[in-house]
C-alpha cells in the first residue's frame, strides 16, 4: 500500500487526478498522524476528522475532479480566518465559541481547488507574538520540539514540518509566516499586498496583513499561491541574472545577527553567484526610527483587534500590547510613517532586483508559557530573534522564507528573499534555484 503522508501537494493532487488514490484515504492517514503525533507538537486547536472525511468523499464525487490543482490535499488553516461550522477563536479566551456561517475567501478558493481542511491550527492570543501558546495550546518545533514553532502561524509551520498536512494556510503582519517557516525549515512567501485577498481579523492591520502558503518545496507553495491569487501570478518565469544585493545587519539599530543566520546568508549568496547572478553586498538604507516605527504599527493592530473584546478574558500581555497601541493608532491610520519608508526603499530596488538576508536573527526562543510572562520581556524575545521581517510589511512588498542549512543544534536555519511589488515569481524562481542546489529536509523525523 503506498503511503500518502510526506508526499507534496503536487504529489497527491496527480494521483488524485490520476485514480491512484482517493481523497478519503490521503485524509485518512494524515488524520492518524495526527492523532499519533500531535499531542507533541501542539499544532492544532481544532481537528475536523469526520467533517474531513465527509468532504474528502465529496471531493472524489465532484465533476471535474481530473481538473482541480488540490484535488484531495489535506490542509491546515490558521485559526484567525474562518472555516464555515467551525469557530474562529485567534488564540483566545476572549472570542466567541460560535460556528463561522461561511469560508473565508481564501478557504473557499483551497476548497473550490479540491482541499480538505482537516483542522484549525494554534496561534498566539490574537496573532500578536512571534511563539506561539495560549490557553488552547502550545505548537512546538518539530525539528527540537523544546524550542517554539514561531508564531504567529506557528500552529500551521508546526503541522507542516511534522507531516501531518502537506500544506497549509497562514498570514503575516510582522512575519508571522516567515518567521514560524523559518524556524520549521518550510518555505513560505508573504506576497506583495493585494496579491491574495486578505480580510484578517479587524482591517488587515492597517493593510500589512497577508495570507500566503506554508509547505516543504517551492512547488508547493507556487501551487498554493496561484490558487489563494485566483491568478497565475506564481507562474515560472524566464530564468535569467538577477541583481542581488546582500545584507546582514539587522534593520532594527541595537539587534545582532547570530553566526549562523549569517553565515547562512554568505553561502547562500556564493551559491546564486556560481549560479550566474550579480551578487554584491549591499545595505539598505533602514532609517534609524524604523523600530519605533514597527513598534507603533504592531500595537496598533492589537488595540484594533482587542477592541470589543472582554479585557478580562486577555492574557496581561495582549492587554498592555493593546493599551500602548491606542496611543499610536491616529498616527499610523494615516499611512504617512509606511509611505516615507516605501519613498526611502524605493531607489535602492531600483538599483537591485532582489535583496537576500537571514530570516532570522537567532534561534526560536524556548517553548513555554510566554502568555503568562510580563509584556516587555515578550517583546524583547520577539525583537531579538525576528528583527529581518517587519520592515517588508511596512512597505507592502513580497518576501520569502527559504530553508538554509541547519543550526549548531541541528534544527533549520533560513533566509530571507526580499523584492519590489510585482516580484513574486521572480522570488519563486530564485527559491526553487536555491531548493535545486541546496536540498533541505523536507519533514522532522517524528515517529
Amino acid at each position: 500500500m503506498t503511503s500518502w503522508v510526506g508526499r507534496t501537494a503536487a504529489e497527491i493532487a496527480v494521483a488524485v487526478r490520476e485514480k491512484r488514490a482517493t481523497p478519503r484515504e490521503v485524509v485518512a492517514e494524515h488524520l492518524a498522524r495526527i492523532e499519533r503525533l500531535d499531542g507533541r507538537v501542539g499544532a492544532f486547536r481544532s481537528v475536523r476528522a469526520e467533517a474531513a472525511l465527509a468532504e474528502a468523499d465529496e471531493v472524489a464525487a465532484r465533476p471535474g475532479l481530473d481538473e482541480l490543482p488540490l484535488a484531495g490535499v489535506p490542509v491546515a488553516v490558521k485559526d484567525n480566518l474562518a472555516v464555515r461550522g467551525e469557530s474562529t477563536r485567534v488564540g483566545s479566551a476572549a472570542t466567541p465559541d460560535t460556528p463561522a456561517p461561511e469560508d473565508h475567501v481564501t478557504v473557499a478558493r483551497l476548497r473550490a481547488a479540491g482541499a480538505v481542511v482537516v483542522g484549525l491550527t494554534n496561534v498566539p492570543e490574537l496573532c500578536v507574538f512571534g511563539t506561539t501558546e495560549g490557553v488552547h495550546g502550545t505548537a512546538r518545533n518539530p525539528w527540537d520540539t523544546s524550542r517554539t514553532a514561531g508564531g504567529s502561524s506557528g500552529g500551521s509551520a508546526a503541522a507542516v514540518a511534522a507531516g501531518l498536512v502537506p500544506v497549509a494556510l497562514g498570514n503575516d503582519g510582522m512575519g508571522s509566516l516567515r518567521i514560524p517557516a523559518a524556524n520549521c525549515g518550510l518555505v513560505t512567501i508573504k506576497p506583495g499586498h493585494g496579491v491574495v485577498p486578505a480580510g484578517i481579523s479587524e482591517g488587515d492591520w492597517f493593510g500589512m496583513s497577508e495570507n500566503g502558503p506554508l509547505a516543504t518545496t517551492v512547488e508547493d507553495v507556487r501551487l498554493m499561491l496561484s490558487v489563494l491569487a485566483g491568478t497565475e501570478v506564481a507562474r515560472r518565469v524566464e530564468p535569467g541574472p538577477r541583481t542581488i544585493a546582500v545584507s546582514v545587519r539587522s534593520p532594527l539599530a541595537g539587534v545582532g545577527v547570530s553566526r549562523p543566520y549569517a553565515s547562512a546568508v554568505r553561502e547562500a549568496a556564493g551559491l546564486l553567484a556560481g549560479a550566474g547572478h550579480r551578487v554584491r553586498p549591499a545595505e539598505p538604507p533602514y532609517p534609524l526610527s524604523l523600530g519605533l516605527v514597527a513598534l507603533q504599527h504592531w500595537t496598533a493592530g492589537t488595540a484594533v483587534d482587542a477592541a470589543g473584546l472582554d479585557p478580562r478574558r486577555l492574557a496581561r500581555r495582549t492587554r498592555v500590547h493593546a493599551a500602548v497601541g491606542r496611543r499610536f493608532l491616529t498616527g499610523v491610520r494615516t499611512g504617512a510613517q509606511r509611505e516615507r519608508l516605501r519613498r526611502r526603499l524605493d531607489p535602492f530596488f531600483a538599483e537591485h532586483d532582489v535583496l537576500l538576508t537571514p530570516a532570522l536573527a537567532r534561534r526560536s526562543p524556548q517553548a513555554g508559557p510566554w502568555h503568562e510572562r510580563g509584556w516587555l520581556r515578550n517583546v524583547l524575545a520577539n525583537t531579538n530573534y525576528s528583527p529581518m521581517t517587519p520592515p517588508w510589511n511596512l512597505t507592502g512588498w513580497p518576501a520569502m522564507a527559504v530553508p538554509f542549512g541547519t543550526l549548531p543544534s541541528g534544527a533549520p536555519c533560513a533566509v530571507q528573499l526580499v523584492g519590489r511589488p510585482g516580484s513574486e515569481a521572480d522570488l519563486l524562481d530564485l527559491a526553487e534555484q536555491i531548493e535545486r542546489l541546496h536540498p533541505w529536509r523536507r519533514t522532522a523525523g517524528l515517529a
